[in-house]
């Protein structure tokens, strides 16, 4: 079976792809984009209306998620709003890290939430969370997005310093697919 990956976001297939090498599908890129307004309150509301829309689109199973980071210092933003930030991963992260910049309290929570939707209507949520904190400054070559400044409760190192295999293991994106491929077996 193929089901499409609801995203246009290239490092978000290449992260998934290896994930799911185990699945009983076949994870594929959309044929091309479609857009979809995110006007959920949760990391699962927005994954569920991209899934849904791309399922009836392409008539076709598909997979979406929608992650982002929740700072406990922030009352949880920048949350569902992390993609959109700011203009850039750059930018987003200068955003954060200013924002911190006098708080003590760094703790945050990485979130992914993945719905595989079918073209019938039926669904499969999961979320995957994982604790950590907000660095004072970026580390790290790997990864995207807030990579560089989240640092993994118990690993010590943030997750652009993991190594793929390690940031496979330890994610949130991991997490979540681990949840996916137990509700689906």
């Amino acid at each position: 079976m193929i089901v499409y990956l609801a995203t246009t976001n290239a490092h978000k297939l290449a992260e998934f792809q290896p994930l799911l090498l185990d699945a009983p599908f076949t994870l594929e890129a959309m044929p091309e984009a479609v857009e979809v307004e995110e006007t959920g309150s949760t990391f699962v509301e927005n994954a569920r209306l991209k899934a849904r829309t791309c399922a009836q689109r392409f008539q076709v199973p598909c997979l979406a998620d929608d992650s982002g980071i929740a700072v406990e210092a922030l009352d949880g933003r920048p949350g569902i709003a992390s993609a959109r930030y700011a203009a850039s991963d750059t930018a987003r992260i200068a955003k954060l890290l200013g924002e911190l910049d006098d708080k003590a309290n760094r703790a945050a929570t990485f979130h992914c939430a993945v719905v595989l939707a079918y073209p019938d209507g039926r669904e499969v949520a999961v979320e995957g969370i994982v604790k950590g904190q907000v660095t004072e400054a970026p580390r790290g070559e790997g990864g995207f997005g807030y990579d560089p400044v989240f640092e993994v409760d118990g690993l010590g190192k943030t997750y652009a310093e993991l190594s793929a295999d390690e940031k496979n293991t330890h994610s949130h994106r991991a997490r979540a697919v681990r949840l996916l491929l137990e509700a689906l077996a």
